[in-house]
């Protein structure tokens, strides 16, 4: 693909702040559209079965709205139909309005040749009629959702359900302590949108454009990534998205903008706060790194005795940079600072403020620091928390 001639030139730090305000974090938060807003906005918000301060789709609007409730977290995604669970850039909450952009990928998954998992005869059929006759239900629910105790091996209905679910003929409406709920998508998807009309390029461009105006600004792997995307398929859309080529210093690499985002200098206050290593601000390791200078790896699956950082290590954003990374637990209501990563002095109120705001979002009475990575600004740290929680 032949990139356009670039219409703007932006500096790596215009860049870092562009990025800031599409994702939520820089300016006054619209907090009249809550965490539906915070949804919209996005245009995607990753799942994940790890729970240590709360599951990660708690902590994606707590990062930009402070502390708004979990009930209502759970209310706003799932309740009167306003979200649907599907493959995005893995398993996220999508807007309920963007159900006929997946239309290519659910056409590539019904033409999908292999799967990993065999599907018994006659067992995707029953769980359809279970599902028109009793639903909505979970895979336990649907005759069980494991042959035995192995978390790969799943029943036929499990199978089944979740082919369905990649098909769009079945959509999960719900999470129930952290199950799926299945219903039909005639039932759960409103009649305006249950369509598989648009064409593979349509969806595609959609979705480009989308993660254009989420990242702000981004490469082609930036945009790409944000909904996993091929690269080709990227490249066959982008100069029909209303994307605009710019050039960022320090990138090395082409670059697109959302041209909304050009318009006016992000300014703004700037937010304070724990993010999880599954925040799209974050997701991606290169852009992470290209933009705050920051490494961050989830280490949650790395055998213990390799971790750097901890087991759910989150990163600390304050000021509109990576200043630090705390990997939390909970003991009761103590928030405990298992290990503390510090970008020097000045990170500290920062670390503090942001420990202090998630304990008692969580209901934590206390935060106790066990580890701090530079000893020598443990007592600073410690002194901080103290006079933060006062």
């Amino acid at each position: 693909m032949t990139t356009p001639r670039p219409t703007t030139d932006l500096t790596a730090d215009e860049a870092r702040r562009i990025a800031l305000r599409a994702q939520g974090f820089l300016g006054t938060p619209d907090r009249r559209s809550g965490v539906r807003g915070i949804l919209r906005h996005l245009g995607a918000v990753q799942l994940d079965t790890i729970s240590v301060l709360a599951r990660s789709h708690e902590l994606i609007p707590y990062a930009r709205l402070g502390a708004v409730g979990r009930t209502t977290v759970e209310n706003a995604y799932w309740k009167d139909t306003h979200a649907f669970e599907y493959w995005s850039h893995a398993a996220c909450i999508l807007p309920v309005e963007e159900w006929p952009h997946f239309a290519f990928r659910r056409r590539a998954y019904r033409n999908r040749p292999h799967w990993n998992h065999q599907l018994p005869d006659g067992t995707y059929d029953q769980v359809i009629k279970q599902l028109r006759a009793e639903g909505p239900l979970t895979a336990t629910e649907l005759g069980g959702a494991k042959k035995t105790s192995d978390w790969w091996d799943w029943s036929g209905s499990k199978v089944a359900v979740e082919r369905a679910l990649m098909y769009g003929e079945v959509v999960c409406v719900e999470r129930r302590g952290w199950k799926r709920v299945y219903d039909l998508a005639e039932r759960a998807i409103p009649a305006d949108l249950l369509h598989d009309e648009l064409d593979d390029t349509e969806c595609l461009r959609r979705l480009v454009r989308l993660a254009g105006q989420s990242l702000g600004v981004g490469t082609r792997a930036d945009i790409a990534d944000y909904h996993r995307l091929k690269g080709e398929q990227v490249d066959a859309v982008i100069a029909d998205s209303g994307l605009v080529p710019v050039t960022v210093a320090g990138w090395g690499k082409p670059a697109w903008a959302d041209p909304a985002a050009l318009e006016t200098p992000p300014r703004g206050r700037h937010r304070t706060t724990l993010l999880s290593p599954f925040d799209s601000l974050i997701w991606e390791r290169a852009r992470t790194e290209r933009i705050f200078g920051f490494t961050h790896r989830l280490e949650a699956y790395v055998p213990k005795q390799k971790r750097i950082h901890g087991y759910f290590a989150m990163p600390v954003l304050a000021g509109g940079r990576l200043v630090g990374r705390v990997d939390p637990a909970r003991e009761g209501r103590t928030l405990v600072a298992k290990q503390i990563g510090l970008d020097g002095p000045k990170a500290v109120p920062a670390v503090a403020q942001a420990l202090v705001e998630a304990a008692s979002w969580v209901d934590c009475t206390d935060v106790r620091v066990e580890r701090v990575d530079a000893p020598e600004l443990r007592e600073p740290l410690t002194a901080e928390l103290a006079r933060t929680l006062g």
